[in-house]
Parts: structure tokens; sequence; C-alpha cells
């Protein structure tokens, strides 16, 4: 669970870039933020480290990228090296959660591809997009009962 009034991030890990999402003041919408280039855990940690700061952040929300079957392969095996990187690091000053990310990036592409946006632009865009879906995924699964 997570107070309203908070904002958190989310996060889509892939082998060569990040996409981060921010959720509003509320805690209520996730919104596309920008796309990192992956650098290496420590790089990548100081990139993730500066948007918590830039932005109050309390809680960050990875992307795990489970297989099909809901096992961890190596892809989510990987993501998990910079999951672990990010609790030591904020220990108790952002709680960092994981969520399955199963087909975001797919969902997000089709509402893209029916929005009759261009290949090129969709590029651009679709990590930064996944990772809103991520994150807006976790907040309405996790928004307190009123």
């Amino acid at each position: 669970m997570y107070d309203a009034g908070v904002r958190c991030l989310g996060l889509d890990v892939g082998t060569k870039t990040i996409g981060v999402a921010l959720s509003d003041a509320l805690g209520l919408c996730a919104h596309p933020l920008v796309v990192l280039p992956r650098a290496g855990t420590v790089a990548d940690l100081r990139a993730v480290e500066a948007l918590v700061d830039e932005n109050e952040v309390v809680a960050i929300i990875v992307g795990l990228p489970l297989e099909l079957s809901g096992k961890e392969g190596h892809r989510a095996r990987r993501v998990r090296v910079l999951i672990t990187a990010l609790s030591e690091h904020f220990a108790e000053r952002v709680r960092v959660h994981e969520w399955d990310e199963r087909f975001s990036t797919a969902a997000v592409e089709r509402v893209l591809i029916d929005a009759d946006m261009s290949r090129a632009k969709r590029k651009k865009v679709i990590d930064k997009q996944a990772a809103a879906y991520i994150l807006q995924g976790w907040l309405d699964a996790n928004r307190p009962a009123s």
C-alpha cells in the first residue's frame, strides 16, 4: 500500500534504456517522464537517484519481466540486479516495489499503433509509455479503499 499524496516513480528496465514515469502529486495517475540510457548499475542508480531527489519520490515501482509461465528468466534476473541495488541504496528513504510487467510494452505498442503513430515516433516514446503503464497498474492495485 502507499499513502495518497506522494509521488511514485515507475521504471521499465530494458537492456539499452530505462523508461521512467512519474505519478501525479495525489498518487492517482502515472505520466511518462523520460527515457534514460543504460550505463551500468552504478550510473543507472545515480540517474534514478537524481529523479527521486528532484521529484520528492517516496516509492519506486520496477517492472519485472517475468516469463509467460510466471517464472523469472534471464531478463528478470538482470532487472533484479538493479532492484537489489535500488533497495540497498535507498534503504528506508524510498520503498522499492516490483510489478509484473508481462505484456506492458505490447499493450502500449497496440495503443500507439491504434493512435496511428509512426514507427519512428513510437520508438522514441515506447519505453516511457511502458513505464507509465507499469506504474498505473501498481497505483490502481494499491489504491487505498475510500
